[in-house]
């Protein structure tokens, strides 16, 4: 990775050589700065996807079962992220609380309501 004035870019920047100078294209990465260093794993296409999917009304965007189908999303991709950064326990950490987020908020739909949990336990495939 180079860093160049606070952003991180991909390393796989195109080297060309025109008349004797040499000319470097760097990408940006999709992910923005790393100053905080969150990865976005969760596009704004994909959240509004999902919340589609899952509301129980039409201008519902906090429903349990939209937060839990998002935190669902976000957990499938920290899973995979540490199949290949297996080293990352600050991530590590943040996944854990969110794992304990869902929890409660299934914990919560299942006393309140045990139709709705049922259908989305069984919608997102969380038990077996």
């Amino acid at each position: 990775m180079l860093g160049f004035r606070g952003l991180w870019y991909r390393a796989d920047s195109f080297l060309e050589n025109l008349s004797g100078t040499i000319r470097i294209w760097v990408v940006r990465t999709e992910h923005g700065d790393a100053g905080g260093g969150r990865a976005v794993s969760l596009s704004r296409d994909g959240k509004t996807e999902l919340i589609q999917n899952f509301r129980t009304h039409d201008v519902d965007t906090g429903s349990p079962e939209v937060q839990v189908a998002i935190l669902t999303r976000r957990i499938e991709y920290l899973t995979d992220h540490f199949k290949t950064h297996a080293k990352d326990h600050h991530s590590r950490q943040g996944l854990l609380k969110m794992v304990g987020k869902r929890r409660r908020l299934l914990d919560y739909l299942q006393r309140k309501d045990y139709e709705r949990y049922q259908r989305i336990i069984g919608r997102l495939g969380l038990r077996k």
